[in-house]
C-alpha cells in the first residue's frame, strides 16, 4: 500500500509538471529559467517557501531538537527565514530592477566574465552539495519507513524530479512546489496530535522536555555563560553559525531565480518578505515533533539507533508513534519538501552552468533551440552528479549548514559590493575572495576531515582548550572570514582603481 501511494504521488508530480509546462508559451530560455518574468506573487511566495523548507530543514530541525535543544533545532529554519526577510528588504528589488538572469550576472557586469566564472564555482558547488543533502534526507526516510534500499529511493526520486524539471523549467518547478508545500503542511500538522498523544499529551511532553533541558530549553542562547553547555565559546559559536545562515542564505541562485521570475521589482520584494514569514512559521511543527521524539519511551534498540543516528528522529517518529495512514502523510510531507527543493536546486545550478558558463563565456551566439537543449542537458548532468554525491554523505544537518557556510564566506561580500558600491573593481574582488577562502579553510571542516591549520585562539592569546570541541573550532572564523572580505573588497578596489577602473553599476539602479 505504501509503495503504491508513493508511486501515485510521484505520478501526480509528473502530471502537474507536464501541465505547468504549457505556461512556457514562447518556449524560450527565459521561460525555462525565470518563467518569462511573469510569475504572480502568490506562486512565487509558495515556490520560494517550498524551496527553503526542504528535507534538511524538516529532518535537521527535528534532529536538533531531539539531540541538543530548541536553540539548535530551530536555528536553521529561523535563520533561513530571516535571510529571506533581509533579501526582500535589501536585494530582491535591486536585482529584479536590473533585469538579471542569474546570481552570477552582477559579478560578470562588475568584475568581468572570466572572474565571474571563478565566482560561479562556489555557487554551483553550493547547489550540488544541497542537492546531495536533499537526496540523503529522502533516502534515509524511505529506508526507515518503507525499508527501501538507499540507492533505489535516491534514484527513484531523482529520476522523477529531473523529468518534470526538464519539461517545463521554472513553471513546472513552481507549480509542483505549490503542491508539495501543501503536502508538507498537511503531513506535519496531522502527525502532531498523534505524536504527543503517544507521549502522554502536549503539556506533559513539553514540561518533561524543558526539565531535561534546563540549559538548552530556550530558543536563543543566554547573554552570558550559564552552566556547562552554554559557555562563552558555545554562545559565540551559535551566533557565528546564525550569522552565517542568515547572510549565507541570500547569495543563492535558487533564491534569485524566484526574485527574477516575479512580474515587477516591488512584487519581487513582497514575495520574499511573505516567504520569509512562512519559512519561520513552518519551523514550529518539526521542532515540536523533535520534542515528542525525545519524550517518547523508545525501546532500547531504537533509542540506541537514535543516539547513533539522530537524523532519523522524524522518520522513526512517523513509523512508531503515528497510525500507518498518518505515517504515510508524514512521508508525503518529507517527499514534498525534498522534491520541491531538489528540483529548484538542479534547475538553479543548470541555469548558471548553461547561461553563465556556456552562453556568456564559451558560446555567445548560441541559438534559442540550442540553449534550451543545453539547459535540459545541464539538468540531467547535474542531477546525476548530485546522486553520486548523495551516496557519499552522512550527516543531513552538517551538509545543510555547510552549503550556506560556503556561499556566505565567499559570495556574500561579492554580492553586496557588486550591487551597492560603484567603486569596486576586479582586483579588490580577487583579493577579498582569496583571503576569505584562506581564512575559512584555516578553521578546518570536520565534514571533510580537514583539521584547522590557522591557530585562531593562540594568535589572540586565548586558551586553546576552551575553543575546541573535539576537532571542531568554536572560534567565529566563518564570520571573521566574511567580514575580512567585506573590508578588503572596497579598500583594495580604491587603492587599485588607477590600474583597474571599476565597471559602473547598472543604469537601472540610478533611475
Amino acid at each position: 500500500m505504501a509503495l503504491t501511494a508513493i508511486i501515485s504521488l510521484y505520478s501526480v508530480f509528473l502530471i502537474v509538471g507536464w501541465l505547468a509546462a504549457r505556461k512556457a508559451k514562447d518556449g524560450t530560455a527565459e521561460d525555462l529559467l525565470i518563467a518569462g518574468r511573469s510569475m504572480p506573487v502568490w506562486l512565487a511566495t509558495l515556490t520560494m517557501t517550498a524551496t527553503w523548507v526542504d528535507g534538511g530543514y524538516l529532518l535537521g530541525t527535528a534532529e536538533g531538537a531531539y539531540k541538543t535543544g530548541l536553540a539548535s533545532g530551530g536555528q536553521g529554519g529561523l535563520c533561513f527565514g530571516i535571510s529571506l526577510l533581509l533579501g526582500g528588504l535589501f536585494f530582491a528589488k535591486r536585482m529584479r530592477a536590473c533585469g538579471f538572469t542569474t546570481l552570477i550576472d552582477p559579478f560578470e557586469l562588475r568584475f568581468g566574465k572570466y572572474w565571474a566564472a571563478v565566482l560561479f564555482i562556489p555557487a554551483l558547488l553550493g547547489e550540488l552539495f544541497w542537492s546531495a543533502e536533499l537526496l540523503v534526507a529522502i533516502g534515509s526516510t524511505f529506508g526507515v519507513i518503507l525499508r527501501m534500499p538507499l540507492v533505489t529511493a535516491i534514484l527513484l526520486s531523482a529520476i522523477v524530479v529531473i523529468a518534470y524539471t526538464m519539461v517545463g523549467g521554472m513553471w513546472s518547478v513552481a507549480y509542483t512546489d505549490a503542491l508539495q508545500l501543501g503536502l508538507v503542511i498537511v503531513g506535519l500538522l496531522v502527525a502532531l496530535p498523534f505524536a504527543f498523544q503517544a507521549t502522554g499529551g502536549f503539556d506533559a511532553a513539553w514540561q518533561g522536555y524543558l526539565a531535561a533541558h534546563t540549559e538548552q530549553g530556550g530558543f536563543l542562547p543566554p547573554v552570558q555563560a550559564q552552566g556547562s553547555f552554554w559557555t562563552t565559546q558555545s554562545i559565540i559559536n551559535w551566533w557565528d553559525v546564525s550569522v552565517m545562515l542568515m547572510l549565507g542564505g541570500i547569495p543563492w541562485n535558487c533564491y534569485f531565480q524566484r526574485v527574477l521570475s516575479c512580474q515587477s521589482p516591488n512584487k519581487a520584494r513582497l514575495h520574499s518578505l511573505w516567504a520569509g514569514g512562512l519559512t519561520i512559521a513552518l519551523t514550529i511543527p518539526p521542532l515540536l515533533l523533535g520534542v515528542a521524539a525525545y519524550q517518547y519511551n523508545w525501546p532500547a534498540e531504537l533509542r540506541a539507533q537514535l543516539q547513533a543516528q539522530p537524523a532519523q528522529a522524524l522518520p522513526l517518529l512517523l513509523q512508531y508513534m503515528t497510525p500507518p495512514v498518518v505515517a504515510l502523510l508524514g512521508l508525503g510531507a518529507i517527499i514534498g519538501a525534498v522534491t520541491s527543493s531538489f528540483s529548484s536546486s538542479i534547475l538553479s545550478a543548470a541555469a548558471m552552468l548553461s547561461w553563465n558558463g556556456v552562453r556568456r563565456l564559451l558560446w555567445p551566439q548560441l541559438s534559442v533551440a540550442h540553449m534550451k537543449r543545453m539547459i535540459r542537458l545541464a539538468i540531467v548532468l547535474l542531477g546525476a552528479l548530485s546522486v553520486v554525491l548523495a551516496l557519499r554523505v552522512q550527516s543531513v544537518q552538517a551538509l545543510w549548514f555547510f552549503t550556506s557556510d560556503l556561499v556566505f564566506v565567499l559570495l556574500f561580500p561579492q554580492l553586496v559590493f557588486a550591487l551597492f558600491d560603484p567603486r569596486v573593481n576586479r582586483i579588490g574582488s580577487v583579493i577579498a575572495f582569496s583571503v576569505s577562502l584562506l581564512l575559512r579553510l584555516g578553521g578546518g571542516e570536520p565534514l571533510f576531515g580537514l583539521s584547522p591549520f590557522i591557530p585562531y585562539p593562540e594568535l589572540l592569546g586565548l586558551d586553546p582548550a576552551r575553543w575546541y570541541d573535539g576537532g571542531t573550532l568554536l572560534f567565529p572564523f566563518k564570520t571573521l572570514a566574511a567580514v575580512t572580505g567585506l573590508i578588503l573588497l572596497p579598500l583594495v578596489s580604491r587603492l587599485t582603481a588607477r590600474w583597474n577602473p571599476p565597471h559602473p553599476l547598472p543604469s537601472a539602479l540610478y533611475s
